[in-house]
Order: structure tokens, then sequence, then C-alpha cells
């Protein structure tokens, strides 16, 4: 930390021509407090949404579903990628968790759609490496993949 403090004395006598103490105690209470307003609780939980999106199955997965903008049968999605049925399974699950996917069970069969967030997030990952925008999410729609939550 010390060399973290001295590191900021120095951007501070860059900035302001001269710094004291005060400025740095002041500098680190005013950073402490944006760093107490983002909670710690709210780092973690979005932490864990983008982990969620960190796997090669699951964000196809999300992809696939925000595509469709509508529900698909988990027969339909064990289709689109080379996983096990357990694998799908638990990559589906954690999506579920993430609040990235609902599933709902139709007589035998188990339909999975992507939600707002989603929708949200591959919209945003695909604008930051210039993807085009996914159906659905280019001709104004808000809402998820089914037009309801």
């Amino acid at each position: 930390m010390a060399q973290a403090t001295e590191r900021l004395q120095r951007y501070l006598e860059d900035e302001l021509g001269e710094c004291r103490s005060e400025d740095v105690e002041r500098r680190l209470d005013e950073l402490g407090t944006l760093e107490a307003a983002i909670g710690r609780e709210q780092v973690e939980a979005e932490l864990d949404v983008l982990s969620a999106l960190a796997n090669e199955t699951r964000y196809t997965l999300v992809r696939v579903l925000v595509a469709a903008r509508d529900e698909l049968c988990v027969c339909e999605l064990n289709a689109v990628v080379d996983v096990s049925e357990s694998g799908l399974s638990h990559a589906l699950s954690r999506l579920v968790e993430a609040g990235l996917v609902e599933s709902r069970k139709d007589g035998r069969w188990k339909m999975y759609r992507a939600t707002n967030r989603a929708v949200a997030l591959v919209t945003v990952v695909e604008g930051s490496v210039g993807g085009s925008a996914p159906s659905g999410a280019s001709d104004g729609e808000s809402g998820d993949a089914s037009g309801s939550e």
C-alpha cells in the first residue's frame, strides 16, 4: 500500500503542482467512498454473471437463445453444442443460476429462453468487438427473447 500511496502522491504533485499529505489522504478517502458505493455484493453478483458467460458452450447457448427470440427445447440446444447431455444440463443450470436463461417444463420437454439480461449482455459484447447486433436487439425491441419476463 505504501508504494501505491507514493505513486498517488507523485500523480497529485503532477496534477496540482504540489502535494501535501492532506491532499493524499483526501484523495484516498474519495477513492474509498467510490469503492464502497459499488458494494462487494454487487461486484460478486456481476462477476457471477460474467463468469457464466466465460465458457464457449455456455456463451454459444446464450447466443443461440438470444438469436432464436423464442423458446428452444433442450433437444434443439443439444443439437447445437457438442457436449454430453449431462454437460448440456450443467451448462444450462449455470446460465439459469446467473439469470441469463429461464426454463419451463412443457409436458416431457424442457424449454429454455434468453432473459433481458442475456439479450443486453450479448448486445454489449457484440458491439464491443464490432459484431452485428443479435436478432431482435437491433429492431428497437426491449424485453427478453420471448417478449415477456
